[in-house]
């Protein structure tokens, strides 16, 4: 480290927390070591210009303490192996290395931060902080890394973005297509699934957004959301189907029907099950039930059954000749969705610009 320059910046780990960090060189880790300069601080920000934070003062009412990266790595590796011993190997290191160095991050923080069992370690409420804590600094130096490598190749880096299948198929298309044709370096991925399934994705850091619903369950406190649009719902059966000839079709013409619907459990199915207690019929008996939308499709076209969908997706299908909307009306519709990015993370510019797109996108598409 000697001869090395070091430079500060500063990332708010959450509100009132924050870590000044000063980087050098540390080619055995394969990314930056750092010192990390944490505070708490009770009301108001820190100062954050370069001399406060390079030289940060210790006023009476923070504790401050010094880290190093091989301290934060040590941290993961044994929430993960649940073993010093196998934590050690992990990080190529002698395992008398590793429990000092666990011992002087425990004694720094006066807390411990793991239990002690007989077959291995299990983290404490302390260390579970820390862990989560520790987690978004080295994930948000990993991206740093990608950023400048990205920059430096003459590209704006990688995007990864999830989404529900309505916006999959309306708002992402158009928006992506929009940021390609200015930013054609930026390079994008992008995964369709439910909602929960997505947040999982972004909780562990594998997306940088989704565009999705929240749900009472999700942790909003470390989510931030913004709302787009509702999904309504309409029902879809084959070109030709005899019920598109049928005058003033109605919910009560379509109980004997067989149905295509969504697996128990889900929001779509216990919104259909409701739209016909509440016009006071049965719910259809003669149901297929699947989530798989090529099954679906393939099904629709090859029966007479009627399948229920977001509108979305059943323009995007009608829109092929594929299947045909029945004229009925659907009091059925889903919760709004929108973008969710986390709070504890750093969005990189390329994530930035494609949070922007559809933002715009979705007001003109869906006008608000």
């Amino acid at each position: 480290m000697a001869g090395a320059t070091l430079s500060p910046v500063v990332v708010v780990l959450s509100d009132g927390v924050y870590a000044a960090r000063r980087y050098a060189t540390n080619e055995e880790f394969g990314i930056c070591d750092i010192d990390i300069g944490i505070g708490i601080y009770p009301m108001e920000a820190p100062d954050l210009s370069p001399m406060a934070v390079a030289a940060p003062a210790a006023p009476s009412w923070h504790n401050h303490t010094r880290l190093k990266t091989r301290q934060l790595l040590l941290l993961l590796a044994v929430a993960d192996e649940g073993s010093i011993h196998r934590a050690a190997e992990r990080l190529a290191m002698t395992q008398p290395a590793a429990s000092k160095l666990l011992r002087e991050l425990e004694e720094m923080l006066s807390v411990p931060l793991f239990e002690r069992l007989p077959r291995g370690m299990a983290p404490t409420d302390y260390g579970r902080a820390m862990i989560r804590h520790a987690r978004a600094v080295i994930g948000s130096l990993n991206q740093a890394r990608e950023e400048v490598l990205a920059l430096k190749a003459g590209r704006l880096g990688h995007v990864a973005i999830g989404a529900i299948t309505s916006p999959g198929v309306r708002l992402l298309p158009p928006a992506i297509a929009r940021v390609k044709a200015s930013y054609p370096g930026l390079r994008v991925s992008v995964e369709i699934d439910n909602s929960n399934v997505l947040l999982d994705r972004l909780g562990q850091e594998k997306l940088d957004m989704v565009v999705a619903r929240l749900f009472p369950e999700h942790d909003k406190g470390r989510l931030r959301y913004e709302p787009m649009a509702e999904e309504p719902v309409c029902a879809v059966v084959r070109p030709g189907h005899p019920m598109l000839a049928a005058p003033a079709l109605s919910l009560a013409d379509t109980t004997e029907a067989a149905w295509l619907i969504p697996p128990a459990g889900t929001v779509l199915r216990h919104r259909f099950e409701l739209m016909f207690q509440r016009a006071s019929l049965a719910p259809p008996t003669n149901v297929v039930e699947t989530a798989a939308l090529l099954f679906l499709t393939r099904m629709v076209t090859q029966s007479d059954m009627i399948a229920v969908l977001t509108a979305d997706v059943a323009q995007y299908y009608a829109a092929f000749g594929m299947v045909e909307v029945l004229p009925m009306a659907m009091p059925c519709h889903m919760d709004d969705f929108g973008v969710i990015t986390p709070t504890d993370r750093l969005m990189s510019p390329g994530a930035l610009l494609v949070a922007d797109a559809l933002r715009e996108t979705a007001l003109r598409i869906y006008g608000q």
